[in-house]
């Protein structure tokens, strides 16, 4: 008695640690301003069911909308973030709003700063993954644009230059 007793609670031991292990991999990418800007922050993704979450804080922004977008390559080297590439969009999809479902993987929704140049951004998205398959964001870009996203202008957002640049790496 005194054996199954022992192993039951070994079990709902075992089940609780389980419960409270980390939903996959995390990634994290940190902001810096490209040349003549202020825009810095910190953005993290998250696994979350089949989606990713996506919390950004970024500060030295101008007051208003911003495009923000997951560019194709990991590379900050430039100056300007033009060494970024393009969006991030392995299927081939055009540019367009979060919420469409035909899009880039890399179109994220606007960062709206306040009149301190402060911008918070909690939300959930698919399309893409952490750390595996055609969608993994690991290892790619992250750009803040000066101006707001039009989400129809092909294939930019007609966003304009870009004012922050991360590389997206796992954490």
């Amino acid at each position: 008695m005194k054996t199954a007793i022992a192993c039951i609670a070994v079990a709902a031991f075992a089940a609780g640690c389980a419960s409270m292990a980390p939903p996959g991999p995390r990634a994290t990418a940190k902001l810096e301003p490209t040349r003549g800007n202020s825009a810095n922050g910190t953005v993290t993704f998250t696994p979350k069911g089949g989606k990713v979450l996506v919390e950004a804080r970024v500060a030295g922004l101008a007051p208003g909308g911003h495009g923000f977008h997951i560019h194709e390559k990991g590379d900050c080297s430039s100056g300007d973030g033009m060494s970024a590439g393009g969006h991030f969009n392995p299927r081939g999809k055009p540019h367009a709003a979060p919420a469409t479902p035909d899009r880039h993987a890399g179109d994220l929704p606007m960062l709206v700063a306040d009149a301190a140049g402060n911008a918070t951004l909690v939300v959930e998205i698919d399309v893409v993954t952490i750390g595996s398959g055609d969608a993994d964001i690991v290892g790619r870009g992250l750009i803040v644009h000066k101006d707001p996203d039009d989400f129809t202008t092909q294939p930019t957002g007609n966003s304009g230059a870009r004012v922050a640049c991360g590389v997206i790496a796992r954490s």
